[in-house]
């Protein structure tokens, strides 16, 4: 199915998270990093920005925080002035594809549930020149938590991210890419449900009601609620998972 971004843009608008995630894991990852003074931080596939803001309360440093889609950074941009961060905290326009920082300019890189866009091996591989020597990357990734997942669920991610694989396997992948792992965690289920399936469902509802007589647009919203009835029943055989690492 093709994908229209409009429609898309407008299920996701004003959600509190495009993603899997909690201000308290946030913090979690971000205390297994030695603490450095005044970091400077990228956050690539920042959404709204919940984390973003979460990572200049616990640091002294200033925070990138990029992504493509206008209508996020926005919403960035308000809980910037809200928390009143203008001056350790920016939001920009900017594809992950394309980073216009230069080499080593980083200490840390960020990526909450924004890795998959460019495959977990490729973006280690493509950002780790951000980074300065023995810095940092965290990000969390679509794993699978247990072998040999029902049939159902395997299809379901063969198609939508053929590169899901084992967190023994992205282990792997991590120190091919000339990293050292420092820790990593799955994220529990509230992590899911709270700030993203429960408002995302409940938002679904109202989309069917105003699209009823546009069958591409149901088409999506099913896609949609596919994602959050397939995650209900076998959660236990996949999740989010954040890895930490240095830069070797």
């Amino acid at each position: 199915m093709d994908i229209d971004w409009e429609l898309l843009l407008e299920i996701h608008k004003d959600m509190p998270r495009q993603g899997s995630g909690r201000d308290e894991y946030t913090q979690k990852a971000f205390e297994m990093i030695p603490v450095i003074k005044q970091p400077k931080i990228l956050d690539i596939g920042c959404g709204p920005g919940m984390q973003t803001i979460k990572l200049a309360k616990l640091s002294d440093g200033e925070i990138i925080g990029i992504d493509i889609f206008q209508q996020y950074l926005d919403q960035l941009k308000v809980s910037i002035e809200k928390e009143n961060l203008k001056d350790r905290v920016k939001a920009v326009n900017q594809s992950m594809f394309e980073i216009k920082y230069p080499e080593e300019f980083f200490d840390i890189i960020w990526a909450e549930g924004s890795i998959f866009v460019m495959g977990f091996e490729k973006g280690l591989s493509e950002w780790k020149k951000y980074i300065k020597p023995n810095g940092y990357l965290a990000v969390h990734e679509m794993t699978w938590l247990k072998n040999n997942p029902p049939k159902e669920i395997s299809d379901y991610w063969e198609n939508v991210y053929p590169e899901i694989t084992t967190i023994e396997n992205n282990l792997r992948i991590i120190e091919k890419c000339g990293c050292k792992i420092l820790g990593y965690f799955p994220l529990p289920e509230d992590a899911w449900w709270d700030l993203y399936y429960t408002p995302l469902e409940k938002r679904l509802k109202d989309m069917r009601i105003k699209f009823k007589d546009n069958p591409k647009a149901m088409e999506m919203i099913e896609e949609e609620q596919l994602e959050i009835d397939l995650f209900r029943k076998f959660n236990s055989w996949y999740g989010s998972v954040f890895f930490v690492m240095q830069k070797q």
